[in-house]
């Protein structure tokens, strides 16, 4: 395809499209087609061109091979740009923006914020509870898991904190009963 019809079908064209590559690609499949690309169009190869408008258009062409990379390249961000351009709004979706990014990272912190806890004391003393547990303190760290669990009682991953926090306080408790009697 010649530089002038590329240029042309820049706006139309999503990353995999531009930089040749399957949906399915692999990072180091990434790599590759983004160095192929990079070389053809990079715009230093193009500086003896007269015409300001075609640079200009080489210039638009290599950043957006470069911001194909970046994004395809960080899996949260390809994932979030499979759904988008896979969705209605596939035209309007063509490029990564900094409100694509936002709304990246607000679902990466809520997932996993979501993974820990939803409510903040509870992830505050689960928190507390998992530097009781490495510090060895069992009985601290299930008091504190009770607490996690007032805030959020159906939480599986609290729930097994507190079993495995009880199961140390007892063998704690077993491997004590060595006290003497004068």
């Amino acid at each position: 395809m010649d530089l002038e019809s590329r240029c042309a079908k820049l706006d139309q064209t999503d990353y995999f499209e531009l930089l040749g590559l399957e949906r399915t690609a692999a990072p180091g499949d990434i790599k590759k087609a983004f160095y192929k690309e990079s070389r053809v169009y990079h715009p230093d190869r193009f500086f003896q061109l007269e015409s300001k408008a075609l640079k200009d258009q080489v210039n638009e062409l290599y950043k957006r091979v470069t911001e194909a990379y970046y994004v395809l390249r960080d899996d949260t961000k390809r994932k979030k740009y499979l759904s988008d351009i896979a969705g209605p709004d596939r035209a309007q979706k063509l490029r990564f923006t900094d409100a694509s990014e936002s709304e990246t990272k607000a679902a990466a912190k809520k997932e996993q914020e979501e993974q820990i806890g939803t409510h903040p004391k509870g992830r505050q003393f689960y928190t507390q509870a998992q530097k009781d547990l490495e510090s060895g303190n069992p009985s601290a760290a299930e008091r504190n898991l009770k607490m996690a669990l007032t805030y959020e009682p159906s939480n599986a991953r609290y729930k097994e904190a507190l079993a495995e926090a009880q199961k140390q306080t007892a063998d704690k408790s077993k491997g004590d009963s060595s006290f003497k009697i004068r």
